[in-house]
């Protein structure tokens, strides 16, 4: 009887190895993964340079990683399974607490700092130093600030970070906004911050700056469930969150400019062709563009403001625009710092630095 089970377990066996075997080789591979919002590898290139150096087998193992067949299904089970059943409590730096999904941001980077501080004296030598504008700088805690240490989690010393941070960076005026936020107004599933909780933020720095600001806006709901970039990358079975979004009166007449290709294009304050693609956080004004300009002219001021920004600021800056007739975003991730005068002339605008500090400890993208 032992010797039949034994023949019945190898089958089995061989029955997976075989199948998904054939199933890699037949599968057609897949450019890029949903779930994960990222690209794939590729079948790397073959040669006898890439075999003797080694890079062709250390590419072809992440292309069998990403390319494996039923790859989602086998990320959820290994997730599930490493903290749900081994108890581990993270998996790939994931971890789930007080209902939130965030990843480990850890430790604090000082190169990444120094970079960070480098990029924006680049830009303050070049186009700042000797004009009137008035310069300001803020940084917005990711979820760790208010998860990771209190959990049991490695944490980064943010105070550490920000006193860095604003020593490196005496020629601008630091807002604090820290005590503005809680954890409940971030997405459960992201990195971003909700706009509907955002209003104590945009005050605060209104504020600061000598704008006024309006706080009459009507909330409206998305139709379409927002899977976070943490519900992805977690693999695990949790439930969206909702995207509510903040309009008036004044916004609705406000006009919108893209300069992603380098030239205008006319484009809504929520693009709502993104809130139902790829990533509905996109949905705020127009996304991961390198320029854009938006124009009110019912603003309760004659000011001008200039934002060097990430992904924070797309859902923020809608609430500012009421104590502005221009406002100006600029991602220095997707435009070099050396062409911003092409676009913008700096005279005596409010000029505001606004980061994660995400981005603040991994500064490598900022041109």
């Amino acid at each position: 009887m032992k010797k039949y089970k034994n023949y019945i377990v190898i089958s089995i066996m061989a029955v997976l190895l075989f199948g998904l075997t054939l199933a890699f080789l037949l599968k057609s591979p897949d450019d890029f993964s949903e779930s994960e919002r990222r690209v794939l590898a590729q079948f790397p290139e073959l040669s006898s340079e890439t075999l003797l150096s080694g890079e062709f087998m250390e590419d072809f193992e992440a292309y069998t990683q990403d390319q494996f067949p039923m790859r989602d299904g086998f990320r959820g089970l290994k997730a599930v399974t490493a903290l749900g059943i081994l108890g581990k409590s993270d998996n790939n730096d994931i971890f789930v607490a007080e209902g939130h999904v965030s990843k480990l941001e850890y430790p604090l980077n000082e190169d990444m700092l120094n970079n960070t501080a480098k990029h924006f004296q680049n830009i303050y030598d070049r186009y700042l130093a000797d004009t009137d504008t008035k310069l300001y700088f803020s940084i917005i805690p990711d979820k760790n600030y208010f998860l990771a240490e209190k959990n049991g989690y490695l944490s980064i010393d943010y105070d550490e970070l920000i006193s860095t941070m604003r020593e490196k960076t005496e020629y601008m005026e630091y807002i604090d906004i820290t005590d503005k936020l809680t954890i409940s107004d971030y997405y459960r599933t992201d990195t971003h911050w909700r706009q509907e909780a955002l209003l104590p933020v945009a005050e605060a720095l209104g504020n600061a700056m000598g704008a006024a600001l309006d706080d009459r806006y009507t909330l409206n709901t998305l139709d379409n469930p927002f899977y976070g970039v943490y519900y992805g990358q977690s693999a695990l079975p949790l439930s969206p969150d909702t995207i509510y979004y903040l309009t008036s009166d004044t916004l609705e007449n406000c006009t919108v400019t893209s300069y992603d290709t380098g030239k205008p294009v006319e484009m809504p304050i929520y693009d709502m062709e993104a809130a139902f693609g790829r990533d509905p956080y996109e949905m705020f004004l127009c996304g991961a563009d390198a320029l854009v300009v938006i124009e009110n002219p019912n603003a309760n001021a004659d000011k001008e403001l200039v934002v060097f920004r990430d992904s924070y600021a797309a859902s923020l800056v809608p609430l500012m625009v009421e104590g502005y007739g221009k406002i100006t975003l600029v991602d220095t991730r997707y435009i070099q710092s050396g062409l911003i005068g092409n676009f913008i002339e700096f005279d005596d605008q409010d000029v505001l630095f606004i980061y994660g500090t995400q981005l603040l400890n991994n500064s490598i993208m900022l041109k």
